[in-house]
């Protein structure tokens, strides 16, 4: 059964369902009993049952700023955020095929050291003078680039109006390189991961792994299927750019399902892209099923339609066929009409609903492609009717022969897996690793641009503007000097249970405690207040305390638990089917401290002085990552991270994992981000955070080390914070 009519079947079946916010928890390779887990109280996305409508906007600028964020989020999520080093391509071309009107060359070559990227490049017979390019992603169809559909899938394509040819109805990828070249463009048909000649990888997906793509060490540092497949894909630009007879101004890029996936993607991070179609898969619906569709990330704050958008001011086009994207003609594509016309551009947007079909690149969409790339790419041709062609078997097709024979030993699965991870690994070190140890003004505004940006896509929130965030008093208790206030903390659609103390000779600073313990931290059984909240207000300070979200919680959710996965493949066991579409247990907590932190700095009833941030008691690393996303706001830090390192976690659903930590400098890179704040570190010492004192010496504010505390950390912090030894 082809890929996407396991997905169909899919939301058949689950078409009147709506997910429940109550969902049992698994662990990444089965399932556990939830029973002793807190129960998720926030709405959790699904990518088959979930709606994802387009993010409005109100002008161009405010465009311009959403379309960088969509970008960046799609950069980090490939685990392309910075982008690694562009090593050589090597390109081999070889045994070329000729035909009357155009000619069929074979293509390898390495997107990183000893790994191939494949295909097949279809060319104009008689090339003159500069051409225009298209590379050409493909979905998921049996072979890949291979395909050949059966003689009775032929005969009802023939029937159904679908295709004229016999020969392009066997293989409409063939057919779609063959017309686009009779067009006189240069086009590149590649392999997607296990496809085709792609036999490095033997299996285009697999389920979690101690080591490789899918195991906890990827996640921690953003390496996946979809990332290798999307900087493929910046590869095959490169090479289409390399040829000397291309017109880099007029690339565009084509290709159906999880080609047109690719195609969105590719587009959105690389401008050298002049015009898209991505076909049958732009879409509100279901988001795409593989796991080269998926990743950390990719879809929190944004979806489809998003993503597809940010081909603007570029010229996009789409096709809808009877799948998950029949319903684009109400849903999204007025959104999109919408923003290329306030950018003066409505004539650049285009969409086919093909929905008398089933999911397709038939030669109905395919004559809508060649006709939006002969107007954007101004190929001035009075016709682009396609014509019957000589289908090509795979012998003649595959790259691979005696002459070039295929990779083998440990080029080839596993040990090739790991080293590709490896090599991943080691270019994101060498771009942030000198991040760490800053020597200039300039190291720290660029360590704020990468560390900090890439924290921003991981929390998935910043500090919430005026006015967002707002508390509602429930009760008020007058007690022997001090007073309590309990309510909610509400903002961007989540509540956070809050407890405020005020003394009643309250010097107008406010310390935002922050423990995993909630209230029970600061107050004893009695309504009393503890030891260390005592002192604080002996002292003249406010405390205000948050219910951390999910207190208790050992384990994040997973929407994807074995017992909810839809083919029952253990591919759906990468986690990023979880943290692709919904933050992580700890982001949401960084997110409760952002609105804490808003709440304290709008509150006009109890206008505080200072904000000053600690966090005790397993939530400080939550401080600090709150304290570095809200610089400005907050005036003086105190936690104790205990030590705490993400790189530690061996288990993808552990409560504290947050995907991509490791690779963007661990704790030691938040704690650095923290440098305009003055700080003191509990469990931590010089050399176990190398590079953070550098930081906050070239931000000339103090930094206080004061490694494990002897006696009680919390109370550490306190005197930190309160000024007392």
């Amino acid at each position: 059964m082809h890929f996407f009519q396991t997905i169909m079947k899919n939301l058949q079946r689950n078409s009147v369902r709506v997910i429940s916010p109550v969902l049992a928890l698994a662990m990444t390779a089965g399932t556990m009993s939830g029973a002793d887990e807190p129960e998720p109280t926030r709405t959790l996305r699904e990518l088959n049952k979930s709606y994802f409508p387009f993010t409005p906007v109100s002008n161009a600028a405010e465009w311009k700023a959403r379309r960088e964020e969509i970008k960046r989020r799609v950069l980090v999520a490939s685990g392309l955020y910075p982008m690694p080093a562009k090593t050589p391509l090597n390109a081999v071309i070889h045994s070329r095929i000729e035909k009357d009107d155009y000619t069929v060359d074979k293509v390898m070559f390495e997107s990183l050291p000893g790994h191939f990227v494949t295909g097949n490049l279809y060319l104009p017979r008689n090339i003159k003078g500069k051409i225009p390019a298209i590379v050409s992603p493909h979905g998921h169809w049996p072979d890949g680039r291979f395909m050949h559909e059966s003689d009775a899938e032929v005969k009802k394509q023939i029937e159904s109006g679908a295709e004229k040819f016999q020969n392009a109805a066997h293989s409409h990828m063939q057919a779609r390189c063959v017309q686009l070249a009779r067009m006189g463009c240069a086009v590149f048909l590649y392999d997607m991961l296990g496809y085709a000649d792609s036999v490095q990888f033997k299996e285009h997906r697999h389920g979690p792994a101690a080591k490789g793509f899918v195991s906890t060490e990827a996640e921690l540092n953003l390496v996946s299927y979809f990332g290798l497949q999307t900087w493929n894909s910046e590869r095959v630009v490169d090479f289409m750019c390399s040829l000397p007879f291309v017109d880099r101004a007029r690339i565009g890029c084509t290709g159906e399902s999880g080609g047109g996936t690719q195609t969105m993607m590719i587009t959105g991070i690389d401008d050298r892209i002049a015009a898209a179609f991505p076909c049958v898969m732009v879409s509100t619906a279901m988001q795409g099923g593989c796991t080269c569709e998926n990743a950390h990330y990719l879809r929190i704050n944004q979806g489809n339609i998003d993503i597809a958008a940010i081909t603007a001011p570029r010229p996009l086009g789409m096709t809808a066929a009877d799948d998950w994207t029949k319903e684009l003609e109400a849903k999204g594509f007025p959104d999109l009409k919408n923003l290329y016309s306030m950018l003066g551009i409505p004539d650049r947007v285009e969409a086919h609903f093909n929905i008398q079909f089933p999911h397709n690149y038939n030669g109905v969409s395919r004559a809508q492609m060649y006709a939006f790339f002969n107007r954007h790419l101004k190929l001035g041709l009075a016709n682009t009717d396609e014509r019957d062609f000589q289908l090509l078997s795979t012998p003649e097709l595959s790259v691979w022969n005696g002459s070039h024979p295929k990779p083998t030993g440990d080029k080839v699965g596993e040990t090739h897996e790991i080293a590709v991870v490896d090599w991943f690994k080691q270019q994101a070190s060498g771009q942030i690793d000198p991040l760490l140890h800053p020597k200039s003004k300039a190291d720290l505004r660029r360590a704020r641009e990468v560390l900090g940006g890439a924290l921003e896509v991981m929390i998935g929130r910043t500090l919430p503007k005026s006015g967002a965030a707002s508390f509602n008093l429930r009760t008020q208790e007058d007690k022997d000097g001090f007073l309590i206030q309990r309510g909610s903390t509400t903002c961007n659609g989540d509540t956070i249970e809050t407890t405020f103390l005020y003394p009643k000779k309250w010097n107008h600073d406010v310390v935002l405690w922050l423990s995993l313990k909630g209230e029970d931290s600061i107050l004893k059984p009695d309504g009393n207040p503890g030891e260390s909240a005592a002192q604080m207000l002996k002292r003249g300070y406010a405390i205000a305390c948050p219910r951390l979200y999910l207190r208790g919680a050992t384990r994040n959710p997973n929407v994807y638990a074995a017992d909810k996965r839809k083919s029952g493949g253990a591919y759906e066991g990468f986690a990023g089917y979880h943290y692709g579409y919904n933050p992580s247990i700890f982001a949401e907590r960084v997110r409760d401290a952002l609105t804490l932190i808003a709440e304290i700095r709008d509150d006009n009833k109890h206008s505080a002085r200072r904000i000053l941030v600690a966090g005790v008691e397993g939530a400080g690393v939550i401080a600090a990552t709150a304290t570095a996303m809200s610089p400005g706001t907050v005036h003086q830090l105190g936690c104790d991270t205990g030590g705490f390192r993400f790189a530690q976690l061996d288990n993808a659903w552990d409560v504290n994992f947050l995907p991509g930590a490791a690779k963007y400098g661990d704790v030691p890179a938040i704690l650095s981000l923290c440098s305009p704040v003055k700080t003191t570190l509990i469990g931590e010492t010089r050399g176990s955070v190398t590079g953070v004192a550098s930081a906050f010496a070239v931000a000339k504010v103090q930094v206080e080390f004061a490694g494990a505390s002897k006696s009680n950390p919390v109370n550490a912090v306190v005197n930190a914070l309160t000024g007392h030894k």
